[in-house]
């Protein structure tokens, strides 16, 4: 028995077996030492997932032991929900965020959702609040809200319609549409509205919420790589400041930001946002040379193989969301799903990106 009380499991013969496939996979991004102490919880975690019905939700931002060694379904966080609710398994873990487990909670009302640390929130999520959209709509009244699915339960039971990254331009010119109206509210992410209102006509107004891993990064961050790995192309993510796209060579969210190096395989590649992202897709694109301009998640990192191990175990941790709003809630994010998916995950027009548009920021 360890001394902060975990049990460590033994580097078996046959633990080394079962685990040769995902060591195979993130051995260029994990010592073969943290492999000897991780292998055996991580064969021991795919066990208790069959003997409980249970599936992992890994985030693209987890780090390379659980995303590859334990994550069952694997993305953004939308996706993620998407695919548990498409699943039989009686149980959730989630290895993110907690808006990320209410989000499928939501989803799949019917299924226990745990979360491995109660403590990992969000900055962007903890930026606005349900009571905060209530006086929004009060100031705006008749303009449609669309939330960034990155937000709480309560958040999203406010909203008319929910969006991602990916889908957000999409999004905010269907409800203008249907609504009949030029001005649409994006909340909270101030920086994903200001990223939106120049790759579209429709006015946007915008809250003041940011995510603390994105908001860092700098367009001299971006030039100072650029001078430093001239062959490098720079991808960043729309959560970044509007500066940071205007200097970069591709936008897109998470998995268009995948779809770009696997499909494209440049020869080196920087990736503008959390760290472990790079480190799992270089897991697969193992011809590209990833430059690594490190922002950690701290609320991502509070995500182990122990307390997710701890989770299966001990039942402990339950997300639970009122029905009532999570009835609310659930349409919002349906009215999105429903909407048809773009061919190719989205990527932001970067002629357009380098245009300035006003946004009004409540």
């Amino acid at each position: 028995m360890a001394a902060d009380g975990f049990t460590q499991f033994e580097f078996t013969a046959e633990v080394e077996q079962a685990t040769l496939p995902l060591w195979d996979k993130v051995k260029g991004h994990v010592t073969p030492m943290e492999w000897r102490l991780q292998a055996p919880l991580i064969a021991e975690i795919n066990r208790l997932k069959r003997e409980k019905n249970a599936v992992i939700l890994a985030h693209n931002y987890m780090t390379p032991e659980i995303f590859h060694g334990v994550g069952d379904y694997v993305g953004d966080s939308l996706g993620l929900a998407k695919e548990a609710a498409k699943s039989d398994a009686a149980v959730i873990v989630q290895a993110g965020v907690h808006f990320m487990a209410e989000t499928s909670k939501i989803l799949s009302p019917e299924k226990t959702v745990l979360i491995p640390d109660l403590r990992a929130g969000c900055s962007l999520a903890a930026s606005i609040t349900g009571a905060d959209v209530r006086l929004i709509k009060q100031r705006y009244p008749g303009l449609p809200v669309v939330t960034y699915v990155n937000t709480t339960a309560d958040v999203k039971a406010e909203t008319d319609v929910c969006c991602t990254s990916a889908n957000a331009v999409q999004v905010v010119e269907h409800v203008a549409r249907e609504w009949g109206v030029d001005r649409v509210i994006l909340i909270p992410d101030e920086f994903l509205a200001r990223n939106v209102a120049r790759q579209t006509d429709v006015k946007i107004i915008a809250w003041k919420g940011r995510c603390e891993v994105h908001e860092r990064f700098t367009a001299e961050d971006i030039l100072e790589l650029k001078a430093a790995y001239p062959n490098a192309e720079v991808l960043a993510h729309p959560e970044c400041p509007a500066e940071v796209l205007e200097v970069s060579d591709f936008a897109g969210s998470t998995a268009a930001m995948n779809d770009y190096v696997l499909t494209r395989k440049p020869k080196q590649v920087v990736l503008i946002t959390e760290c472990s992202m790079a480190d799992n897709v270089a897991c697969d694109a193992v011809d590209t040379e990833f430059v690594r301009p490190c922002n950690l998640c701290p609320h991502m990192k509070r995500i182990t193989l122990e307390n997710i191990y701890e989770a299966l175990v001990k039942h402990q941790h339950e997300v639970t969301v009122d029905p009532a709003i999570a009835e609310r809630a659930r349409l919002a994010v349906q009215r999105m799903i429903d909407l048809p998916p773009p061919a190719t995950p989205a990527r932001y027009d970067l002629v357009k990106a380098r245009h300035h548009v006003d946004v009004e920021l409540i």
